[in-house]
């Protein structure tokens, strides 16, 4: 009897706990017929949206029919019920009952929206340029960004900048440009690279030109800085885009942008490639400074490069105000060149002593790493007021492998070959704090410290008795170091038609370098300030005027200390950029 007691009211249970659960999954049916104030006729394509009362989260939503009726679900009954069209004043139902999982609305009147304007021109967005402080500001527009174009053709569409064939950017005629995103360095930005050509116009907001950069910048001597300011997708869910390039000779890329959002978390990744050629002929002409005797040369060839980039990161929201970004980027380049080039010496009467023609092949993997993690602030008093750190490490690698062949009159002279083994080890650690204040003035302050590990490995070799044979007089392992750390503190005044930037930089210097063969070794430390100042008038809306001061330094690279990173031809020193390349043979 017990036990058929027990069952009988573990059935009872059973039935109660299922009905309840039954009806908490059911779902709400809200019904409702939507019309205009005046005649009392249907408003089709009405948006109607279920909210929760608590966070104002969509719940579910629909639209109108053409009689004016809607039929919406809820799971939850914490509800309001939002209802919009252009044109009319937007209502929010609050107040309802709900019978037998059922509201019905009846009837909803919508007033007419009086201060609608009587006219709306659409136009098409077009890229401008706008004048600041210490820079200009280049607002892409839809006329770049729906055009599928890629980030070097649209800094080609920039004032003062060009880019040349070959990917190379130049700032009023001058190369050496530093390219930042989002204000900080970038693997996809490397000056050695072209995988900026991944980046899609769509991808981005602006381009910052500054010329001449104020003290909150590196002192470091550039021909100005290109800061490309990327979209901030604030769409939930799943975003992204795609685009794909092709040109002749030889120049296609693709780029794939993915962005997932969520309440607290927004994933973002990007990959991208590309193949590239670059046919090219030349005409030089040399001198030998001992015997004067003119050494022409003529030739042409090719250089191939194929790259990839990915990008995997996120932005973790802790709450409103502060949000913790963590990222990685890897970029890999490959690269091949093969030219002949023909060289002719002549006497001093301009006759043909002898000739020789060279063959070079070229191999080079480049492969690169970056990592940031970076913390951000904001404040309530201010939506400029801003506390940012970063942290960042790059590393770049280039493995790169010449073979040079001399032939002369149906005979061979001897084989040369090189091996260059470059690495690079770069780590920077900022921390930037903005203040505005007094409605005109902005403060700005912060500091950066950056380590800079460089080894060069060089090696050429001979064949010579069948085999490869090394020059030790012309190789050598450099090791590179440099550590700056800096201060600086900018202040500025901007009103409606007169601006003024100050600024101050303090920079250490700790650089050091290393012959390993000879152990010879250098070492420099020094310390400089860099005073910058910038103002602006602005006349009109489209006339206005700039002017800035600056002191920048110029510290020896890599290339200008080392004294093993390439060779010239037989007999014959040459230039390259500003690189004195050693020759080779020394008759």
């Amino acid at each position: 009897m017990k036990i058929l007691y027990l069952h009988l009211m573990f059935l009872i249970c059973f039935i109660w706990s299922y009905g309840k659960l039954n009806a908490q999954t059911q779902q709400i049916q809200i019904t409702g017929k939507v019309v205009e104030s005046n005649n009392k006729q249907p408003v089709e394509f009405t948006t109607v949206t279920i909210r929760n009362t608590e966070t104002e989260e969509l719940i579910s939503g629909t639209t109108t029919n053409t009689e004016g009726a809607f039929t919406v679900f809820s799971d939850d009954p914490n509800i309001y019920i939002s209802i919009s069209f252009i044109g009319f004043v937007s209502k929010r139902i609050h107040n309802f009952k709900i019978v037998n999982n059922q509201v019905d609305l009846g009837t909803i009147i919508f007033l007419e929206d009086t201060e609608t304007l009587e006219e709306v021109e659409v136009i098409g967005e077009k890229s401008k340029t706008e004048f600041q402080l210490d820079k200009r500001v280049f607002n892409v527009g839809s006329d770049l960004s729906s055009t599928g174009a890629s980030a070097l053709e649209v800094l080609n569409n920039v004032p003062s900048v060009r880019v040349n064939i070959e990917g190379q950017i130049s700032l009023r005629g001058s190369q050496g440009v530093q390219i930042l995103i989002d204000g900080k360095p970038s693997a996809i930005a490397n000056e050695q690279g072209n995988a900026l050509g991944t980046i899609t116009a769509d991808m981005i907001e602006k381009i910052e030109v500054i010329t001449n950069p104020s003290a909150k910048y590196n002192a470091e001597g550039t021909s100005g800085i290109l800061n490309i300011i990327l979209k901030k997708e604030d769409k939930k869910g799943l975003n992204g885009s795609m685009t794909l390039n092709t040109g002749s000779p030889n120049n296609h890329s693709f780029g794939l942008s993915l962005n997932k959002r969520t309440e607290k978390f927004n994933l973002f990744s990007q990959l991208g490639g590309g193949y590239r050629t670059f046919p090219w002929k030349e005409e030089t002409q040399n001198q030998d400074i001992s015997s004067n005797e003119s050494i022409p040369s003529k030739g042409g060839g090719d250089f191939n490069e194929h790259f990839v980039n990915a990008i995997l990161g996120t932005d973790y929201h802790l709450n409103k105000r502060n949000i913790i970004t963590l990222s990685g980027q890897f970029a890999f380049e490959g690269e091949t060149k093969t030219s002949d080039v023909l060289f002719s010496f002549l006497d001093t009467d301009q006759v043909l002593e002898h000739s020789y023609t060279r063959n070079e092949q070229v191999t080079a993997d480049n492969p690169k790493f970056r990592y940031e993690l970076q913390y951000k602030k904001d404040f309530e008093r201010n939506k400029d007021q801003i506390l940012l750190f970063s942290a960042t490490g790059d590393f770049f690698a280039k493995d790169e492998k010449n073979e040079y062949t001399h032939t002369t009159n149906n005979s061979s002279l001897p084989q040369q070959k090189t091996k260059n083994d470059y690495k690079l080890a770069e780590y920077i650690f900022k921390l930037d704090y903005t203040y505005p204040f007094l409605e005109k003035y902005t403060l700005e302050v912060g500091s950066q410290y950056s380590v800079n590990g460089v080894s060069n490995d060089y090696a050429i070799s001979e064949f010579l008795d069948e085999d490869w044979v090394v020059s030790p007089d012309l190789t050598n392992i450099f090791d590179y170091n440099l550590n700056v750390l800096a201060f600086y503190a900018t202040n500025a005044y901007q009103s409606e038609k007169w601006g003024l930037k100050v600024g101050l930089r303090l920079e250490n210097t700790d650089l050091k370098t290393k012959l390993q063969t000879t152990n010879e070794q250098h070492s420099r430390n020094y310390t400089n300030l860099f005073p910058s100042v910038h103002t602006s008038y602005k006349f009109t809306e489209t006339f206005s005027l700039q002017g800035g001061y600056s002191k920048r330094i110029l510290r020896p690279s890599l290339w200008d200390l080392n004294p093993y990173y390439d060779i010239g031809s037989n007999g014959v020193a040459t230039k390259f950029g500003t690189h004195l390349l050693r020759p080779l043979f020394l008759n």
